[in-house]
């Protein structure tokens, strides 16, 4: 774990942000990135917010139907030009993967783990707008890329009864603020889950680009762990008892029937290992409603190589998820889109290559493609679609 003061983190190291800040207290970083500005302008938000594939949604405090409106996009464009001038909000979720800048700046974060990564959502807001005074239930970094907005907190999650009533969002009755502080351009608040928070903007073109660091719930895991298992079990084994003994009482569920069903409930396979290889899967793999985006022709390692030569770099697909983990005195497992991939201990360092950064230089990959099975892994992660030359993203 470095030791070394991080700007990013106004001077502390990762240790000291790990041991004392991190799902424990806010902090306020200034000028966190100095001169920092977000490489999206409000027009090309807008524009992004009318895309079909974009998960975007306005939030009207006024000038709506009734207060807190909250609308969802696509939107058309003629809606941006009927809005009011004050008391408003448009956000758009995972802007990473529609701005190369934003997915490159998800590694300024590379001191916490990728797997908790979730997105990158830039909001825009004249003056007076926002969201409401609300708490979430994830970690995130808000960093101010344009404009200025004051952020209100109080440590105090809100309860059931604490919320308005009747709204889509989940917005504060009575909020009362325990700090506040105005951040411009490059300074970044850092809030974990809980804490209670109230931005508001204070210019004309306020724009935040958060962060964020999702924790699936417990019975998400579960559930996706059983669903998991059952997917691999044969769907018509039925309980079976043919010894089956004499009762007196029919009400009864006897100690042999119980002593079947636990043994049947314990065969499940709840080793560490399966465990293990699960969660690699689940944490890497395409969220229900997306698709990882697929390239228009396969290519081969020669045709992989040749192109790679031609760009000079290759991405990693922010569609994709990357993971990976060392089995004890075993191989190294990847995990991409929900995919496994057993490496020997010759891959291992591509495993780490791949999943630690989003631009890859064909200095760093070439060299991997003189392997076998280097060119192998490498052609079938470009294949499903988890690594894209930019130029064909921008040609679609």
């Amino acid at each position: 774990m470095s030791h070394a003061p991080l700007t990013l983190l106004g001077g502390l190291s990762v240790a000291q942000f790990l041991a004392d800040y991190w799902q424990k207290q806010p902090l306020l970083i200034r000028a966190a990135i100095p001169g920092y500005l977000c490489p999206v302008t409000p027009d090309e938000l807008a524009g992004l917010a009318c895309e079909e594939e974009v998960e975007s949604r306005l939030v009207m405090e006024r000038g709506g139907k009734s207060a807190w409106q909250l609308e969802r996009g696509p939107f058309a464009e003629e809606r941006f030009a009927e809005l009011p001038a004050t008391h408003w909000t448009l956000l758009v979720q995972e802007m990473n993967k529609h701005v190369p800048e934003l997915a490159l700046l998800q590694e300024q974060f590379n001191f916490l783990p990728n797997w908790r990564l979730d997105d990158v959502m830039v909001s825009y807001a004249p003056p007076h707008g926002s969201v409401g005074p609300h708490a979430d239930n994830y970690d995130v970094f808000l960093l101010q890329g344009r404009g200025r907005r004051r952020w209100q907190i109080n440590r105090t999650e809100p309860g059931a009864d604490d919320l308005l009533p009747d709204l889509p969002l989940r917005i504060m009755r009575h909020f009362v603020a325990e700090q506040e502080w105005l951040l411009e351009p490059g300074d970044m608040l850092y809030l974990p889950p809980g804490v209670a928070h109230y931005g508001v903007s204070e210019s004309d073109d306020c724009m935040t680009v958060s962060v964020g660091y999702r924790a699936p719930t417990l019975s998400d895991m579960l559930a996706g762990f059983i669903a998991s298992v059952l997917a691999e079990r044969d769907a018509e084994r039925f309980f079976a008892d043919p010894d089956l003994a004499p009762q007196a009482a029919p009400g009864e569920i006897s100690l042999g029937s119980r002593q079947r069903i636990r043994a049947a409930i314990r065969d499940l396979p709840l080793d560490d290992a399966s465990i293990d290889r699960w969660f690699g899967r689940y944490t890497t793999d395409v969220r229900p409603g997306h698709y990882l985006p697929e390239p228009e022709q396969p290519l081969t390692a020669d045709q992989l190589r040749q192109q790679l030569q031609q760009v000079g770099e290759i991405w990693r697909s922010e569609y994709a998820r990357f993971a990976f983990f060392d089995e004890p005195d075993g191989p190294r497992r990847l995990y991409a889109a929900g995919e496994e991939f057993l490496l020997d201990p010759p891959l291992a360092p591509l495993a780490a290559l791949v999943s630690g950064q989003r631009l890859l230089p064909a200095a760093a990959l070439l060299p991997w493609l003189e392997s076998p099975a280097g060119a192998e892994l490498l052609v079938e992660l470009y294949n499903i679609g988890c690594l894209y030359f930019l130029a064909e993203s921008e040609d679609e």
